[in-house]
């Protein structure tokens, strides 16, 4: 659906879409490490979702706007992390856990609100307004579910390895966080030799068909 745009239409339509995914993932990780005693994000001024506090060039605007230009069909991206220390949690392992996925929880509930944007759009039924809220709601159910996914994967630093840290016995769990220096590593491997695709093809299908039947499309 999104190829019947030009270049600059699909810029205007991923643009907002893209900047609140990874905005409010990390605004989420501050906003619960603070629930659990650490004030650390809040201090230096991360809770907000005033974008220009959050954003890396790289990972929130060139590498998206890359994967867009060349059409992969794959969008995604990172904002610059929020500080969280540790050692302010009552039980650092487990709230790390609940910290981490925090980030994940938050990109599924703004993919519920872009659906429900969507569906806006097929009931207003007029095309040049619905048109724009439909493509905008797709590209937002889009973004978050592959944010989503991609950080629910159990490869340090993603999301997910914090989980399977705050499961694992304390001796597995230092070392099994000895990749975290090979992550980015893994991570950029997996994307290039497209074996990513492969893991996230199908639970990426049905999370769309989830999310898609409720925006109506």
């Amino acid at each position: 659906m999104m190829n019947e745009l030009s270049l600059v239409q699909r810029i205007v339509v991923w643009i907002l879409p893209v900047i609140f995914a990874i905005t409010v993932h990390e605004v989420a990780h501050g906003w619960v490490a603070r629930k659990c005693g650490d004030n650390t994000a809040y201090m230096q001024g991360r809770l907000t979702l005033n974008p220009m506090k959050h954003i890396d060039w790289f990972g929130t605007v060139i590498l998206p706007g890359l994967l867009l230009l060349t059409g992969t069909g794959f969008i995604f991206g990172w904002a610059k992390p929020v500080p969280v220390d540790a050692r302010n949690f009552k039980n650092p392992r487990k709230d790390m856990a609940w910290v981490a996925l925090a980030g994940p929880v938050s990109n599924l509930l703004m993919a519920v609100g872009w659906a429900l944007l969507a569906r806006l759009g097929v009931l207003i039924g007029t095309e040049s307004i619905s048109l724009p809220l439909i493509y905008t709601g797709i590209a937002g159910i889009s973004i978050n579910l592959v944010l989503a996914l991609i950080n629910l994967l159990p490869i340090p630093p993603l999301d997910g390895s914090r989980v399977v840290t705050g499961i694992l016995p304390n001796y597995w769990a230092w070392q099994y966080n000895r990749l975290e220096r090979y992550g980015f590593i893994i991570l950029l491997v997996l994307l290039y030799t497209r074996i990513l695709n492969l893991i996230l093809e199908y639970p990426m299908y049905l999370a769309q068909q989830l999310f898609f039947s409720i925006a109506g499309i």
